[in-house]
């Protein structure tokens, strides 16, 4: 039989992370979560149960915590999975069954079924996003970036059959919170790069729109893939608007 590690990374995330151990607990030989100093009872939850791993560390960007918990691991096999995420019983099942035979693969995709404002997402391209979860971390290496990072493999990889859960935002409140702190980071990381004009910030914002709303069928979705597609706008904007701010900025700051 295959050995396996969970690994997750955590800040503050009491509402979600029993959700997410429960779901992964029967399917690991152990967990590893890594923590940015919760405020909350994140660690106490943590602690609750066996064979869990319980490591603070310091926050740089999402890809080194990450890599820097894989690392932490004591099995190559590696399921790495957000703490805002859950398994269903048949992902449970199918996962089990790859760890009692042979790898056909070194990495596996998952698919996600995502929960906001109070149902599932069957589109705004939600349904056929595929995320790299299951794999051998010998074969690659997290992608070092601020946001939005993944694991990155050279081989063929195949895709299971069953989806995860994702409760991604608990409401609106909570939601324009994220969209402001990973758009933050995008920016910081990004400024350096090409100038970034006025029209650049329009067209990004209007595009995404357009693209989660008619092309991804958000519309399909009713209310909730209308704010959806509102949300998905507003990331685009807040991204290159906060990069054209720090350019001005440093502009600013040269010419005196």
């Amino acid at each position: 039989m295959n050995k396996l590690s969970v690994v997750i990374i955590t800040l503050n995330e009491e509402y979600n992370i029993k959700k997410c151990l429960d779901s992964v607990k029967d399917i690991a030989n152990e967990i590893v979560v890594v923590d940015s100093f919760s405020t909350d009872k994140t660690e106490e939850i943590c602690k609750q149960y066996d064979d869990l791993v319980f490591i603070q560390h310091k926050f740089e960007n999402y890809g080194k915590q990450k890599q820097f918990a894989i690392n932490q691991a004591s099995n190559d096999l590696i399921f790495s999975i957000d703490a805002d995420e859950s398994l269903s019983k048949d992902l449970i099942t199918e996962i089990k069954a790859i760890k009692e035979n042979e790898l056909q693969f070194n990495g596996y995709y998952i698919r996600r079924q995502t929960f906001y404002q109070g149902k599932v997402l069957q589109f705004c391209g939600m349904h056929s996003e595929k995320h790299l979860r299951l794999f051998n971390r010998k074969e690659g290496k997290i992608s070092d970036v601020t946001v939005h990072e993944k694991f990155l493999m050279n081989l063929s990889c195949g895709i299971l059959k069953n989806k995860m859960i994702h409760y991604p935002y608990r409401n609106l409140a909570h939601h324009l919170e994220k969209i402001n702190q990973y758009t933050s980071l995008f920016a910081k990381e990004n400024a350096n790069k090409k100038p970034c004009s006025k029209t650049k910030v329009f067209t990004k914002c209007s595009i995404r729109f357009f693209t989660i709303y008619f092309i991804k069928l958000a519309i399909l979705d009713g209310y909730s893939g209308f704010i959806w597609a509102v949300m998905g706008s507003y990331y685009s904007f807040l991204k290159y608007a906060k990069i054209s701010e720090i350019q001005k900025l440093k502009s600013s700051s040269s010419i005196s």
